[in-house]
């Protein structure tokens, strides 16, 4: 059974949401503060799911988000925020913070049980992926970089470096197609499997935001303007 975090403090919302998740067979925990949802990521059972309000009373849903993001044992869970702000540019901070979907206020209850279905189901295809790659593949490896596909995991040098399940899947493809252009569709098709709440946009605060964590590395992930992207061997 698959266990969703449901962070809302809006209470009538939460017990919505709540009651609809079960009705729908997941195991549901709800927070109505970030300080509470905090201590639930601490103390029980990873969630596989994390709904977020971004407007709670104590923490940000930002916040929050950069925790999970930053946490060796939470990175891996989906994170789909929720927020009544819906400008571009909150999207895209919300995207750079790692999160997974956005939606925004108002919506209807049976979108969000869409996209909670939609995400859940890629992680597993992603997960099936990674297994038979694992299966197929040992590591790979560009220069000092190193990709364990077994333990999921990316070395620089003697160094590890933390990355999301989006960021792992994207660095992986992008070297397995090294000197290869990737047009932003391609890996919104191989990475997100091309799902229709995701736009080129996410690929490019995904792109920046692994760039980021490669070090010297970064500058070999190329844009090709008006395409993709090119991991590139110079």
């Amino acid at each position: 059974m698959k266990k969703i975090l449901v962070i809302e403090d809006e209470e009538d919302l939460n017990q919505t949401l709540s009651f609809n998740l079960e009705n729908e067979g997941y195991k549901v925990t709800s927070a109505f503060k970030g300080a509470e949802a905090l201590k639930i990521l601490k103390d029980s059972d990873t969630p596989d799911l994390v709904i977020l309000d971004l407007m709670l009373p104590d923490i940000s849903g930002l916040d929050i988000c950069r925790h999970i993001r930053s946490q060796e044992d939470l990175k891996n869970i989906s994170v789909i925020m929720v927020t009544a702000k819906g400008e571009e540019v909150d999207r895209v901070v919300g995207f750079e913070l790692g999160a997974d979907d956005y939606i925004v206020k108002p919506y209807s209850i049976r979108e969000l049980m869409l996209r909670v279905q939609a995400q859940l189901r890629r992680n597993s295809n992603d997960s099936d992926k990674n297994k038979a790659a694992d299966d197929d593949n040992d590591n790979i490896t560009f220069k000092e970089l190193l990709i364990d596909t077994s333990k999921h995991k990316v070395f620089l040098g003697d160094e590890k470096i933390s990355l999301t399940a989006k960021e792992f899947t994207l660095l992986k493809h992008l070297l397995t197609k090294i000197d290869k252009v990737q047009t932003r569709d391609n890996l919104l098709d191989k990475v997100w499997g091309y799902d229709s709440s995701v736009t080129t946009r996410t690929v490019d605060t995904h792109v920046k935001r692994l760039r980021s964590k490669l070090g010297k590395y970064g500058a070999n992930i190329e844009t090709i303007r008006g395409v993709g992207y090119i991991f590139n061997k110079a």
